[in-house]
């Protein structure tokens, strides 16, 4: 039993304690908690127009006074009764937060903290874009702290929830505003909450629901179509039939997560079929298989949701069939479900046993289940297009609904409701998701801007920065304002010992002075942003000294600075095939922390001693200042080894690191390391006009290798250092083996068609059995294999180090113990971390205490790992779209693999382009009906328009006609392949 007892007392001036005594009995013994909350009656209220509040400031812990932000003469508004500022509760911040931010609307926003914790709790992204916002002084939006504010602290009566006491601290905020300001400017509490608006009026709180705040606004017809379509004042009329089944209550998901007939993980949607979805679940031995409409019960891809297990005699085998929404929904009616009248093919395919099939094989069976809660939703923006045959012909300007077809195909078309979508039909538009409720069969949303053009460079390129969640958008004044003062004329201090330079940077005399080094970087062509320079050098015992030397960011970007807190958000650079979104500002990647060659930068150096053998005799670390010789690109660096003629002594500690480093990858190889292959491809672009000229594949030189080697080594040194020192917190990587099941549909398939087998008891069983997966009479098989076989692959994931146990942090693909990324600190802020902990371990400077908190690292790797996975994803979609406009007009026959086969069409994979290409079986034959497809073998036999009869399977080598088409759907161009 726990039994609190309030109590307020005065402790200083300016400050309040409230506390709360609670007297908690446990097996008959009583013990007394105490909770103290501190009050303050001087937080101020940033209002220009305030007298009061200049009287009782006082400055922060770095000695600064608050700026007042809000506007002595705010947007006067009749109908409000003069001037105004606006207070907006959670509710309105998390559904219309693209509204908050449009530069148009919504100024002088005061958000009350109870607001703003309940936000965080609530969506940590939307979070961070009101904090954002709240820096954007053209927008004037203030964060007030009314829980440590003496008048507006609002304690919890007896028998209040916890939503009600916030929504009354909420109106106690507004009626403070009113009286403080003394009526010279009218408080306006924006809320969609009946109950809410209700009480608010009682207190005599001017009141608006949001579509009531723009209705008043001028031009807020513009806004209309931003604002979310879940408004408790109006609702869309919803349907009358139930099309999914509600959730299960809190208690009872609860409850069967507890008792284990529940199970919870992230859903994974088929891009081949959005029907189908799969869940992981470790104490599963196979995926959990999520079939048809009504089991996957609303559910996106990457929800985080709690499934129920079907019985067995209802497991089933994946889908062999490949469903889009193409041909289904073609007859839904935005404003109306309920008119929608099925086909028969809809029925059919709506349904999980037609997209599934039974088996005789109970080994072959896949547990299934049904989606029966959300834990955390995946929505975000998302890029589409209007289907152009939902948008109404009426000829009014009222909104009419409509539907959205968005890039992700994996994902349901989603409703809007817009006044402007005959205005919008062809271009790329950006939607946000409202809600998605049982009688409604799509999800339904609000438009949020449009893009543009469909195709035009500036839109897609923009899209794909929405889709994949990169922040693109300029550094804010805060960030900037932590660069140097001397901008581009920053320079390493010439007189180390000089009394004005170790005022500036009294750490300067522990660096090591390697400017004697004969040091060189070799990167790709055209690189600007230089993490990393290598320099070898023969020792008297017959030794190497070889060095790699990074990029000393850390020295501009301080722990705790708006500048590190902008790097941490972003996690990494972009690089897209025009341009690169960089993580830190141009000044520092391309200049001040840039490892340029003839000037001198601050590094951070790795140096070892090497036997012949590549054998490390010993390492050691420090923070130098260096000057490279030269900036090579690979090419350069190895018709320069090549060339014999050259004899100096920085050919010589290349050639020396090149024979050095394939020691190194040998001892690799032998230990299982994987050499493993993925479609890359580069687009070359026209230097004058930025238009795509050709593409073709990658090609790896022995250089590429020389600099892949050491950056390992130093990575893997580092990370045995920094763990040895911060055994709980030290930031690294690590790649597990891949569970069994992940190669089973491989190794049939080898094993159908070629005879062949990959072992994975180990990493070094891997790399042996690829190895010998070779097809005499193909040179590209063995890449194929290895292509398909990274796709079997688990993801690599940085972790900090307290989370796992040491055998746990192997990197499986590396076949190394320990790993870190260390090397890449300009592009990468896994790496920022990894030098400030390796900066503490050397006893360089103390490592910063974020650093040193296994929460918040956890935090940090959390972000770190879902950045790098984007940018991956946005790099190749960029590569895609260039490589379409590359083929829209050079339609040519290549060769390609096939490397899926479905009941109703196959995949085809073609090298020279890098792209893969799904040809539907009605554009293989007239002759669908006629098609054999057989599992077993992964072949698909038909007859050909020709009247003959055909058979293809995987891994067959086939000819196939590549041309790029405008996919219409989707507004996204695309390879057309078609089977000679």
């Amino acid at each position: 039993m726990t039994t609190p007892l309030v109590n307020k007392r005065k402790i200083t001036d300016g400050l309040t304690v409230t506390s709360k005594v609670f007297v908690r009995s446990r097996n008959g013994n009583a013990s007394k908690i105490v909770r103290e909350h501190y009050l303050r009656n001087d937080i101020p209220c940033l209002s220009k127009k305030c007298n009061k509040c200049f009287q009782i400031l006082t400055p922060n812990a770095q000695g600064e006074l608050p700026k007042f932000i809000l506007s002595e003469d705010p947007l006067n508004i009749k109908a409000l009764g003069g001037a105004h500022y606006v207070i907006v509760d959670t509710n309105i911040i998390l559904q219309a937060i693209d509204l908050l931010e449009n530069n148009a609307i919504f100024f002088d926003v005061i958000i009350p903290q109870t607001v703003l914790d309940e936000v965080r709790n609530k969506s940590f992204p939307i979070y961070t874009r009101i904090r954002t916002l709240c820096k954007d002084n053209d927008k004037r939006f203030i964060v007030f702290h009314n829980e440590f504010n003496e008048e507006t602290f609002t304690k919890r009566l007896d028998n209040e929830t916890i939503n009600d006491r916030n929504d009354r601290a909420i109106r106690n905020v507004a009626k403070w505003f009113q009286s403080h300001l003394d009526d010279k400017i009218k408080m306006v509490l924006i809320t969609n909450d009946r109950l809410n608006k209700e009480a608010a009026l009682k207190d005599k709180i001017i009141t608006k629901t949001l579509h009531e705040y723009v209705d008043l606004y001028p031009n807020g017809e513009n806004f209309k179509d931003l604002i979310p379509t879940e408004d408790s004042f109006k609702p869309r009329e919803q349907s009358t039939t139930i099309y999914y089944k509600d959730y299960y209550p809190t208690s009872r998901l609860m409850g069967g997560l507890k008792n284990g007939t529940l199970y919870q993980g992230a859903i994974n949607i088929s891009s081949y079929n959005f029907l189908e979805g799969e869940i992981t679940i470790p104490t599963l031995p196979k995926p959990l298989l999520i079939l048809g409409n009504e089991n996957l019960n609303r559910s996106f891809n990457g929800d985080s949701v709690i499934v129920e297990l079907l019985p067995k005699s209802k497991w089933k085998k994946p889908s062999t069939m490949i469903i889009d929404d193409e041909n289904l929904n073609s007859n839904d009616d935005p404003e109306n479900d309920d008119v929608t009248e099925l086909t028969d093919k809809e029925r059919r395919l709506l349904t999980q046993d037609a997209i599934s099939t039974q088996s005789n094989d109970q080994d072959e069976l896949q547990p299934t289940g049904r989606v029966v809660g959300i834990v955390k939703r995946s929505w975000r923006l998302y890029v589409g297009q209007i289907v152009a045959n939902s948008v109404s012909k009426s000829l009014t300007n009222s909104a009419k609904s409509c539907f959205v077809k968005l890039m992700d195909k994996s994902l349901p078309r989603i409703r809007i409701k817009t006044r402007r979508a005959q205005e919008l039909l062809g271009k790329k538009i950006v939607i946000a998701i409202d809600s998605w409720n049982t009688t409604s069969k799509h999800p339904e949303g609000h438009f949020v801007k449009s893009l543009g053009e469909s195709e035009s460079v500036e839109a897609e390129t923009e899209a794909l920065l929405l889709e994949h969640d990169v922040e693109y958008r300029p550094f804010s004044k805060n960030v900037l304002d932590c660069l140097p003062e001397e901008g581009h004329d920053w320079i390493v201090p010439q007189d180390l010992q000089d009394e004005q330079v170790l005022a500036k940077d009294p750490l300067l005399p522990k660096r090591k002075d390697y400017r004697d080094k004969l040091i060189c970087s070799i990167d790709p062509p055209g690189c600007v942003d230089i993490d990393d320079a290598l320099h070898a050098k023969q020792l008297p015992n017959g030794n190497w000294e070889v060095g790699v030397h990074i990029a000393d960011v850390t020295h501009f970007v301080k722990a705790g600075t708006a500048l590190d807190a902008e790097g941490a958000s972003r996690g990494t650079s972009v690089y897209l095939v025009d341009k690169r979104i960089d993580m830190l500002p141009m000044l520092l990647g391309t200049d001040l922390c840039s490892l340029k060659p003839y000037v001198e930068r601050f590094a951070f150096s790795v140096i070892w001693e090497l036997d012949q053998d590549a054998n490390i005799v010993n390492v050691d670390f420090n923070k130098s200042i260096i000057k490279s010789r030269e900036a090579f690109s690979y090419e350069q660096a190895q018709l320069r080894i090549d060339d014999q003629s050259n004899q100096d002594e920085l050919t010589k500690g290349m050639r020396a690191l090149l024979q050095l480093s394939k020691k190194l990858k040998q001892q690799r190889l032998d230990a299982g390391a994987l050499n493993l292959a993925s479609p890359e491809v580069k687009v070359h672009m026209d230097s004058e006009t930025s238009d795509p000229g050709e593409v073709e594949i990658k090609k790896l030189l022995e250089t590429n290798s020389l600099v892949e080697e050491f950056m390992l080594l130093a990575n893997i040194s580092v990370a045995r250092k920094i763990f040895n020192e911060f055994s709980q917190t030290a930031m690294l990587r690590r790649h597990s083996p891949p569970p069994s099941t992940n190669f089973e549909k491989l190794n049939d398939m080898l094993r159908i068609r070629k005879n062949l087998s990959i072992s994975i008891e180990s990493s070094k069983a891997l790399a042996d059995s690829l190895d010998r997966c070779i097809d005499p009479n193909d040179d590209y098989f063995n890449t194929l294999v290895r292509i398909m076989s990274t796709r079997c692959m688990m993801a690599a994931e940085y972790f900090s180090s307290g989370s796992y146990g040491y055998p746990e942090f192997r990197h499986y693909g590396l076949a190394v113990d320990i790993y870190t990324h260390f090397t890449s600190p300009i592009r990468r802020y896994c790496d920022v971390v990894a030098h400030r902990q390796l900066a503490a371990a050397i006893g360089y400077e103390p490592l910063d205490l974020t650093h040193r908190d296994k929460h918040k690292m956890e935090l940090i790797c959390k972000n770190i790992n879902k950045r790098h996975r984007n940018a991956q994803f946005a790099g190749r979609a960029s590569i895609e779209y260039y490589v379409g406009q590359v083929m829209k007009n050079n339609e040519s026959t290549e060769t390609g693999y096939i490397i899926r086969v479905f009941s109703n069409g196959i995949v085809v994979l073609v090298p020279k382009f890098g792209v893969e290409s799904l040809i539907k079986l009605e554009d293989l034959t007239i002759h669908v009906n006629d098609a054999k497809f057989d599992e077993a073998e992964y072949s698909l036999n038909f007859k050909t328009n020709d009247g003959d009869r055909r058979t293809v399977a995987v891994f067959d080598k086939v000819q196939v006609e590549v041309k790029s088409v405008l996919d219409q759907s989707v507004g996204k161009r695309k390879a057309q392949l078609i089977l000679k």
